[in-house]
């Protein structure tokens, strides 16, 4: 499996006790699969998301990346693992508002000491792959919703990630403009190979994943697909 989590267990402070945000989760997610993941507001799809991504240690249990056991890195070898082997897009696209469409995906392989021109032809190539052919030169307020978030997509591959963790990408865009954005992670993932984790709102989009789980109090079970 691409990505493994292990009867993790992940509680934080609160007041004299502990909050149990994930209660001993176990998701296997192998390369060019996508699994959505669904669940109300506070149940703990975040927490999952920040363990997967190595953000957060939890108490418990083992996190495997692209055969790597995190739990056995320190912070200097987990920061490298993050930048080179996952992807994470954000809900929103948070873009730096100076920089080209090809410029936003250069940042990344300049971060992980990549050529400059190998960069620069890899950030085409992603924008293409995208559907933005002919916008890398066009700056995040020239852009609309749907395709700041392709960029965000892009972006978020710049490093040909093993694991692609993906945060409700469709919540601020229409359903025509969301569906699009589905469909191409979707797209993305088979053709890139990345083991891909969808947290949404949208029961709609358990149609199209390979496998989909709720999550309700930290605890994750098989989801109902209608």
């Amino acid at each position: 499996m691409t990505l493994l989590l292990d009867d993790v267990t992940l509680t934080y402070p609160d007041g004299d006790g502990r909050l149990t945000a994930l209660d001993r989760v176990g998701l296997s997610v192998p390369a060019g699969n996508l699994t959505a993941v669904v669940g109300p507001s506070g149940s703990g799809k975040s927490s999952l998301l920040a363990v997967a991504a190595t953000l957060v240690t939890p108490d418990s249990g083992r996190v495997v990346v692209d055969g790597v056991d995190v739990g056995r890195l320190g912070s200097g070898d987990k920061a490298a693992l993050r930048r080179d082997r996952i992807g994470i897009v954000f809900q929103q696209a948070n873009l730096l508002p100076s920089l080209t469409a090809a410029e936003q995906l250069e940042v990344m392989a300049h971060m992980a000491g990549r050529p400059r021109g190998a960069a620069r032809t890899r950030a085409l190539e992603l924008l293409d792959a995208v559907g933005l052919a002919g916008q890398a030169g066009r700056r995040p307020h020239q852009l609309s919703g749907g395709q700041r978030q392709r960029v965000n997509i892009a972006r978020a591959l710049m490093n040909e990630p093993a694991v692609l963790l993906v945060d409700e990408p469709t919540s601020a865009l229409d359903h025509e403009r969301g569906a699009a954005v589905l469909e191409l992670l979707l797209r993305l993932t088979r053709e890139r190979g990345t083991a891909t984790v969808l947290v949404t709102h949208d029961r709609t989009h358990l149609d199209s994943a390979d496998h989909a789980v709720t999550m309700v109090d930290g605890r994750l079970a098989e989801a109902a697909v209608h």
